[in-house]
């Protein structure tokens, strides 16, 4: 791995911890990765500790609207899940672990319907499909029109309470973690945290267990506007990152493309308009409007997002304007209200009536498809950690999420996690935890920055590491936050300053991939560097902090063969698979 130059401390500045707990397994996070991953885990050890930042519903899940992508139709196959995936992925995905998502998929969703989750159906009875950008078939589940993700997240969290009174399950709200715990051997074997006034512990304390699985969501609130919600702030990356975890493909973020456009100086969490309206018809026209995704890509309007975000881009500055239009006009009142409740309120709510007018709508930060790199069964490169859902980055989406494979993820993955620690407590092959506590040197001091310095990381990021990025760009941005770094003013720690500077170390680590990444692919745009280049970045940006504190950066090549029959080297489908396409 080659040094950076940068330094990233081993911990946050926080007080010591004044109570303890301990546990077997400690889940970090309550969206779809965290609650699947506990919920399979009880029974089979003896004692789980599940901790949320807020309340068990605040993660991202619940704002999920489109669905979630399983094959559930005879019509569908496995193999054209898994060929949409790829294509959307660009060539960066791990094959084995896109097969993993698709094989075990379908099964996984029968099981979270077995506990309770109503997912939206026709008149005969059978599980309503709907199709999303990438997709050639109708494989998106949806609940309630458009609330999937709360529709799955209150299905969990029930069968959650269901249990509350097992002691082999604790769970705590409205607790940050802060950091990760080592041992003598450099795994993890705890985390320390903050319990902000709720229950019965108070302040900073540790919790002790032989394994901890980071569950925490993506780091949307790192750009001035997203989707994602108020916790999105990177949290289990920047604590894995600075414990000494490989993370991967940090360049690659997704910008949603139809978020309605409030107006110059909007921030903070926008009201993202799902890709299943588009699924369902609608179109983008620009200011004149004029239809523009025609010859663009094949699917037009439904094309992968990279694609269609990077078109409105371009449209907006050939037109000169901040925002094009979504038309859903056509698919009439009744259609919109019965298919898109949440949407279409919220639409009125801001002013924008989708039945009656154009809705303005542009690119915003929304999905992390890189994170803290895991094998097929979850584990991170520090043993005991492991990671699942937006956190982490298992190769499924590679440059670029497929959508709806997000939640599907989560779901797929945190079973694995919970499988393998199941047998791996069971055998023994994780001690039991003896932390030792981390000691400062000339090159590690204890970390923070002021939470009122948080605009100021948005702003860089937005700025120079946004959705098009250039060599300037992103210079400029890496001296801001390093100046940032060095605004360190001694002062004592507090939940709100944490987060900004785990937004601080996240975003000079994903700056770091993206300039060293000199093409154009999925999710990272240079406009120095506009086209794809397969013959020296068909690799995965792997980033840890090493011991003298330095970010270091390695390269991991993927095969060339990710590319054949995808469409991405010049080659077409096989007739085979060609014909079975609509």
């Amino acid at each position: 791995m080659s040094p950076s130059g940068i330094i990233i401390p081993r911990r946050l500045r926080a007080a010591a911890p004044g109570w303890t707990a301990t546990a077997d397994v400690i889940v970090v996070g309550s969206g779809i990765a965290g609650l699947t991953t506990a919920l399979r885990l009880r029974r089979r050890v003896a004692r789980v500790l599940l901790v949320t930042k807020t309340v068990l519903d605040e993660g991202s899940t619940a704002w999920a609207q489109g669905g979630i992508a399983a094959v559930m139709s005879p019509d569908d196959s496995p193999e054209e899940h898994i060929h949409d995936t790829l294509v959307a992925g660009v060539g960066l995905c791990n094959v084995e672990a896109v097969r993993t998502l698709v094989n075990e998929g379908t099964d996984a969703v029968w099981d979270l319907i077995a506990i309770g989750a109503d997912f939206d159906r026709g008149e005969t009875g059978k599980i309503s499909l709907t199709r999303e950008g990438g997709h050639h078939r109708d494989r998106i589940l949806h609940a309630g029109g458009d609330a999937t993700g709360r529709e799955i997240s209150r299905a969990l969290i029930a069968a959650l309470n269901r249990v509350r009174d097992d002691p082999g399950i604790e769970v705590i709200e409205h607790a940050l973690v802060i950091d990760l715990l080592s041992n003598g051997d450099g795994g993890v074997c705890g985390v320390t945290l903050h319990v902000i006034g709720e229950g019965q512990v108070d302040g900073v304390g540790a919790a002790h267990a032989p394994a901890v699985v980071l569950a925490t969501g993506g780091l949307g609130q790192i750009y001035a506007s997203t989707t994602n919600p108020a916790v999105a702030t990177g949290d289990g990356m920047a604590a894995a990152l600075r414990a000494g975890a490989e993370l991967a493909d940090l360049e690659f973020v997704q910008f949603h493309p139809t978020v309605l456009y409030l107006g110059e100086g909007s921030s903070g969490q926008q009201p993202l308009i799902s890709e299943a309206v588009r699924g369902e018809g609608a179109f983008l026209v620009d200011a004149e409007g004029v239809r523009f995704m025609q010859g663009q890509h094949p699917l037009a309007d439904l094309a992968p997002r990279d694609i269609v975000a990077r078109a409105i881009i371009a449209r907006m500055r050939e037109t000169g304007t901040d925002h094009v239009y979504l038309d859903c006009r056509h698919l009439g009142a009744d259609f919109l209200e019965q298919r898109f409740p949440s949407i279409v309120e919220r639409c009125r709510e801001l002013g924008f009536d989708p039945a009656t007018e154009l809705l303005p709508v542009a690119p915003a930060q929304h999905y992390a498809s890189g994170g803290v790199r895991t094998d097929l069964r979850g584990r991170t490169s520090l043993e005991g950690l492991y990671a699942c859902g937006e956190t982490s980055c298992t190769g499924v989406h590679g440059a670029n999420r497929l959508a709806s494979n997000s939640l599907l993820e989560g779901l797929v993955f945190a079973r694995r996690i919970a499988d393998d620690l199941t047998r791996r407590l069971a055998a023994g092959e994780l001690p039991d935890p003896s932390p030792v506590e981390v000691q400062s040197d000339a090159t590690e001091h204890p970390a923070l920055i002021r939470g009122k310095r948080r605009v100021a990381v948005q702003r860089a990021m937005t700025a120079g590491a946004g959705s098009v990025r250039s060599a300037a760009s992103l210079a400029a941005t890496a001296a801001r936050l390093g100046e940032l770094a060095a605004a360190d003013d001694g002062k004592k720690g507090g939940p709100k300053s944490w987060e900004t500077t785990n937004l601080l170390h996240v975003g000079q680590a994903l700056t770091l991939a993206a300039a060293l990444r000199e093409e154009t692919r999925g999710g990272h745009v240079r406009e120095d560097f506009p086209d794809r280049d397969d013959e020296n970045f068909l690799h995965h940006t792997v980033i840890r902090r090493a011991a003298d504190g330095q970010l270091t950066v390695a390269t991991d090549p993927v095969p060339p063969e990710n590319l054949i029959g995808l469409g991405l080297d010049g080659s077409h489908r096989t007739e085979e698979h060609h014909e079975r396409l609509p």
